[in-house]
C-alpha cells in the first residue's frame, strides 16, 4: 500500500470536514466548519494558480491519500507568510531580575509580553492524521512532505519557519492557560474564543487584549504549568520538529499556551538534505526508505519510497512508488533520506 501527499482540491471538502470533526477542539487550522474549510480550499486553489515566485499570503492545504483506494487519511497545511491579512500575535516569555540592597535578596520574575515578532515568517501547521492511520510512519510522511514542497518552491517562502503546537486542553475542551490569562479579559470560554478565531481571525485579540505584560507569578498555578507545554497528542510532533532543527525560543500561543517552535528555513534538515536526481531504469537492489517528490505546485506528489542512490547521481525507485508519483525513468525528482 502506497500513500501519496498531494495538494487539496475542491472535492476534498467532505473528507476534510470529517477529519476536522475528529480533532477534539483546540485545532484552529482545522475547524469543523464547512464554509471555513471551503475557504481554505479556495485559498489553496488560488495559491496553486499563482506562479510568479513571490512571497504572498498563500495557503497550501495538502492531503494524504491511499493511492489504491483513494481514501483520505490525513492533511497538513503550509502558510507562505503569516501576519499578512491580520496581525500574528504570540506571547513571548521574558525574565526580569531585581535586587534589594535592604533585603539583600535577588528577585527573578517572568512575564508574558504580547508581541508580533514572528510576522512575515512561513508556517507549517494543520497536521492531522486519521486515527485509523496512526502507524507506519504516515505522520512523518505528512510532516516532512511540507519541507520538500518548500524546498521545491523556495522563492515563495520566508527565511524563517514556525510551527505552533497545541497546548493543554482537557477532555471537556477547556484550556487552563486560557482560563487563567486571556479568558479573564474576553468573557468567553476557550472553545468559544478558539472557534471564533478559526472562523473570523484574531483581530478581536488586538481590540481587547491588554498590551502590558502579564506577570507569571500572578496567574493561577494551573495556567503556569501549561506555559510552553504541548498537548499530550502533540509530543510526537514536537520531537519530529526538534529532529528537523526547530527549537522553542520562548514564544507561546496566546490561547492555550502551547509552544511555538521556530527554525531558519534553509537549516531545516529535510530542506537542507533535499537534492534533485534523475530516475534510473532499474528497481533498487538494496534501497532505503526515503522521501521522494515530483511536480510543480498543483502537480506536486510526495511519498515514501525505496531508493537506491547511484554513482552517476541518479536514483533507483521501487516500481510501486514510481507509479504512485507518476514518474518514469529519465524524469527528475527531489528526494531526501529518511
Amino acid at each position: 500500500m502506497t500513500y501519496v501527499i498531494r495538494p487539496a482540491r475542491a472535492d476534498d471538502l467532505e473528507a476534510l470536514y470529517e477529519m476536522a470533526k475528529l480533532t477534539g477542539g483546540g485545532f484552529t487550522n482545522l475547524p469543523a466548519n464547512r464554509p471555513a474549510l471551503a475557504a481554505k480550499l479556495q485559498r489553496t486553489e488560488a495559491a496553486l494558480a499563482r506562479d510568479d515566485n513571490q512571497i504572498a499570503d498563500d495557503l497550501f492545504v495538502m492531503m494524504l491519500e491511499d493511492n489504491e483506494s483513494g481514501a483520505i487519511r490525513g492533511t497538513c497545511q503550509i502558510f507562505s507568510q503569516i501576519g499578512g491579512s491580520w496581525p500574528f500575535y504570540s506571547y513571548r516569555i521574558t525574565s526580569h531580575t531585581a535586587y534589594s540592597r535592604e533585603l539583600d535578596r535577588t528577585f527573578r520574575n517572568q512575564s508574558l509580553q504580547l508581541v508580533t515578532d514572528l510576522e512575515g515568517a512561513s508556517e507549517v501547521g494543520g497536521l492531522f492524521l486519521h486515527p485509523s492511520a496512526r502507524a507506519g510512519g504516515l505522520g512523518l510522511l505528512l510532516a516532512r512532505s511540507r519541507y520538500l514542497f518548500i524546498a521545491m518552491h523556495r522563492a515563495r517562502f520566508a527565511d524563517r519557519l514556525l510551527a505552533e503546537l497545541r497546548g493543554i486542553v482537557d477532555a471537556h475542551g477547556n484550556s487552563p492557560f486560557w482560563d487563567g490569562v486571556a479568558g479573564r479579559f474576553f468573557g468567553m470560554s476557550f472553545r468559544e474564543a478558539d472557534d471564533f478565531n478559526a472562523l473570523n481571525g484574531n483581530q478581536f485579540i488586538a481590540d481587547l487584549m491588554p498590551k502590558h505584560p502579564v506577570y507569571v507569578a500572578m496567574i493561577s498555578e494551573e495556567a503556569r504549568h501549561a506555559i510552553g507545554v504541548p498537548h499530550e497528542t502533540g509530543r510526537p510532533a514536537m520531537r519530529m520538529l526538534e529532529d528537523e532543527g526547530f527549537a522553542w525560543e520562548n514564544y507561546i500561543d496566546i490561547f492555550d499556551g502551547g509552544p511555538t517552535m521556530t527554525a531558519r528555513t534553509d537549516a531545516v534538515r529535510t530542506i537542507a538534505q533535499a537534492s534533485g536526481a534523475g530516475v534510473d531504469t532499474a528497481d533498487p537492489a538494496n534501497g532505503t526508505r526515503s522521501l521522494v517528490a515530483t511536480g510543480h505546485l498543483g502537480d506536486f506528489r510526495c511519498c515514501m519510497a525505496k531508493v537506491q542512490s547511484n554513482e552517476d547521481g541518479s536514483i533507483a525507485i521501487d516500481a510501486a512508488s514510481r507509479a504512485a508519483l507518476g514518474v518514469t525513468p529519465g524524469d527528475s525528482v527531489v528526494w531526501a533520506p529518511r
